[in-house]
């Protein structure tokens, strides 16, 4: 299975640069072996389960909670059963079509 999950998560009482608090969360996602895309606006991750992608949003709350009193996050979940590695394979896929893009 492959769980792709597209998330921001950061204080809004922070100030305007949240990057530090950002930075935590990736370090987080990085060091959990997970795959992962950092991108302007999110992060994407890819996971086994539901639960893995689950238990990566708790533990990035986890690391803001201590210093921050408001956390915003979105989620954007695509869940496909018989798959992996589609982190890749969705930008592979295009460029196939179109040649190489941007990462």
């Amino acid at each position: 299975m492959s769980v792709l999950l597209e998330f921001a998560m950061f204080p809004t009482d922070k100030g305007e640069s949240v990057s530090p608090y950002v930075s935590k969360v990736i370090k987080l996602i990085r060091e959990s072996g997970v795959s992962y895309q950092l991108t302007p606006m999110g992060t994407i991750i890819e996971t086994d389960t539901v639960a893995d992608a689950l238990a990566i949003i708790q533990q990035s709350y986890d690391v803001l909670e201590p210093d921050c009193d408001r956390v915003y996050s979105s989620l954007k979940f695509d869940i496909r059963k018989g798959k992996s590695g589609c982190l890749k394979q969705k930008i592979a896929s295009v460029e196939n079509i179109i040649g190489k893009v941007n990462t």
